[in-house]
């Protein structure tokens, strides 16, 4: 059994990986950024070691600062997580040529699933069912739209070597195939230095079905059953189940058994996962499901797997990577109940889900009864700085019960008692989403959030009562503070709430404290606002809601879409700022003109830069 173990992470996956090492009796080693230097997987693990400066690029990508970092503290196993180098066949060959043991797939392995046009061919091969699309090597632009034009709209343009998301666009029209393609080379160039594109056609109603699979150094391969992921935001996975709704007995043996074929095929040995998609317009079908990739290590959402399986998969990881056989064979594997993880980001999704950045002064998860009995997968804590180098992943919240009902119902009163400040967070639109109709009744597919988007926005402000509680914390005026005679005691006065004016009625006598407070934080739904006391004169934060567009985050302007005095309408995109490895696109709040434009392509912007200025008018 290995004894020492180096995880090439960072994060929520170096610190799951350290909690079972750590049961498992195995010494462990991270390693570190600048801006990590005090982050939780440094300070759960035995011993740490910094391997270059904040950007990825110089650090967690430098596969030869990773290696060095293992002899230096006579680590016998580098564990790779997920993101980073857990799929790159050059870098794990190079662990096994410095003598060191690769907790992952076969170098071959990962080279065979690696790039998508490659992988789907191999399965065609394997009489795995793939979806139609256009795999060849002509990459000028012109045959790429002439296949999609015989392919038939809507297309999916994919980067051969993406992943999460990054490097894919779905293209609706002939005319937008054009800039889609561009955007989209330049995002797989910019996230993983090949801007290579497959085509695929787009499912009508599609549901993405995965199934995790392992197989080990003795021949053996086996699956750990499905998980549906189709509740998605621009192709990044937003809540995960397993099993799949609707999923019945054949269906799922077929899918299943197909997987572990592709498994199979490539001679897998480790956690893996085959990613399916499903036309669910006529319910789950084995005819209707097909291959659309493997992710050749651990997945973000594996803990639902774990949930309904009471397997531990880095365990298994462990023991596969050193020798032993798979812990349980296909026919001792069994679903107990319902697993539902939904992924908690640091990000605003009134403003377009920009990652916010900056300090977790308060960080607090799930503090009711029916709450609690969740499991909490995070890799920071109260203090912690959410930088702009890296995915804003601050946790994930996985609940489980014996039925889809109860583990939905445990999710959700979790997150609707999540409370962090002073950074946006998704956790009132995740609330949103698992109280939609068509999610609680499992009426799933890839576009409902696309859909049903603005329903799934959290308001804009606290409900009356909530306002009014915290209206009462804050009154100046004393115990006879709204005071009238014959009549009940009441308040009306006005106040800021984020920076926004409005007024409340309330009670005085409510207040809680002795004296007034500066300010009060109000939590409600997932949601966290500042509620203070206006004063005359007083000036808030300039926002779009005034026209001004400030940069969310520092990052570089790749796109200005628009010219000083151009009349615009709303929604239309203003520029694209590159940050955190994906484009942003910022868009006019409102009809009007272009009064002020600080932006040129190429220039790198600070966070909180006014970078375009609307005057409010009639567009053209």
């Amino acid at each position: 059994m290995i004894q020492s173990l180096l995880i090439a992470n960072r994060g929520e996956i170096a610190c799951r990986v350290i909690r079972t090492a750590r049961r498992m009796g195995i010494r462990t080693v991270a390693v570190y950024s600048d801006a990590d230097a005090d982050a939780l997987h440094v300070r759960s693990a035995d011993e740490a070691v910094r391997i270059g400066p904040s950007p990825v690029r110089e650090s967690y990508l430098v596969g030869e600062r990773i290696i060095a970092a293992a002899k230096e503290t006579g680590a016998q196993a580098i564990h790779p997580g997920y993101g980073f180098l857990s799929e790159n066949a050059a870098f794990a060959q190079a662990v096994q040529d410095a003598g060191l043991i690769w907790v992952g797939p076969n170098p071959s392995s990962i080279t065979a699933m690696g790039l998508k046009d490659a992988a789907k061919k191999l399965m065609q091969d394997a009489g795995v069912p793939t979806t139609p699309g256009y795999l060849g090597e002509d990459q000028s632009p012109e045959r790429l739209k002439a296949e999609a034009d015989a392919i038939g709209y809507p297309v999916l343009i994919k980067a051969v070597a993406g992943g999460g998301g990054k490097g894919m666009r779905k293209v609706d029209a002939e005319a937008d195939f054009a800039d889609a393609l561009l955007s989209c080379q330049r995002e797989a160039a910019s996230s993983f230095g090949n801007d290579q594109v497959l085509l695929e056609k787009w499912v009508t109603n599609p549901r993405h079905i995965e199934v995790q699979v392992f197989g080990d150094t003795h021949g053996n391969v086996v699956h750990l059953f499905e998980r549906d992921c189709s509740l998605q935001r621009r192709h990044q996975k937003v809540i995960e189940e397993a099993p799949a709704p609707g999923m019945d007995a054949e269906t799922r043996a077929a899918v299943c058994q197909a997987a572990v074929n592709a498994a199979r095929a490539v001679d897998y040995v480790g956690a893996g996962t085959i990613e399916f998609i499903a036309d669910g317009s006529d319910g789950l079908r084995a005819d209707r499901i097909w291959f659309m990739e493997m992710n050749t290590r651990l997945q973000v959402e594996h803990p639902v797997t774990e949930e309904i399986t009471g397997q531990d998969l880095v365990e298994w990881q462990l023991r596969v990577a050193s020798g032993e056989p798979l812990p349980k064979k296909q026919d001792e594997l069994s679903i107990n109940g319902w697993a539902m993880e939904a992924r908690l980001y640091a990000e605003d999704p009134v403003k377009g889900f920009l990652p916010s950045i900056g300090t977790l002064d308060v960080f607090q998860l799930g503090e009711s009864e029916l709450g609690k009995g969740c499991r909490i997968d995070t890799g920071v804590s109260q203090g912690a700085e959410i930088s702009p180098f890296y995915d804003p992943m601050i946790a994930k919240v996985i609940a489980h019960g014996p039925t889809r009902e109860a583990a939905r119902n445990k999710l959700e009163q979790t997150l609707d008692d999540t409370a962090i400040w002073p950074l946006k967070t998704n956790a009132a639109f995740l609330v949103k989403a698992l109280d939609h109709p068509d999610f609680v009744a499992a009426r799933l597919d890839t576009g409902l959030i696309g859909r049903e988007g603005d329903v799934l926005m959290p308001p804009a402000h606290p409900d009356d009562d909530a306002l009014a509680e915290a209206a009462a914390r804050l009154s100046q005026g004393g115990a006879l503070a709204g005071f009238r005679l014959n009549a009940p005691m009441r308040g009306e006065n006005v106040f800021l709430i984020d920076g926004e004016k409005i007024s409340i009625r309330f009670d005085p006598r409510e207040g809680v404290d002795d004296r007034p407070q500066d300010d009060v934080l109000v939590a409600q739904g997932g949601q966290v606002w500042r509620l203070m006391p206006w004063r005359a004169g007083g000036a808030g934060g300039a926002d779009a809601s005034d026209g001004s567009i400030l940069s969310p985050m520092p990052g570089r302007i790749i796109a200005v879409s628009v010219a000083a005095g151009e009349r615009v309408t709303k929604g239309q995109k203003l520029l694209t700022l590159e940050a955190m490895k994906m484009e942003h696109s910022l868009v006019a709040p409102f009809d009007g003109i272009i009064a002020e434009l600080n932006a040129d392509q190429g220039n790198q912007v600070s966070e909180g830069a006014l970078l375009v200025k609307i005057e409010k008018g009639e567009a053209a």
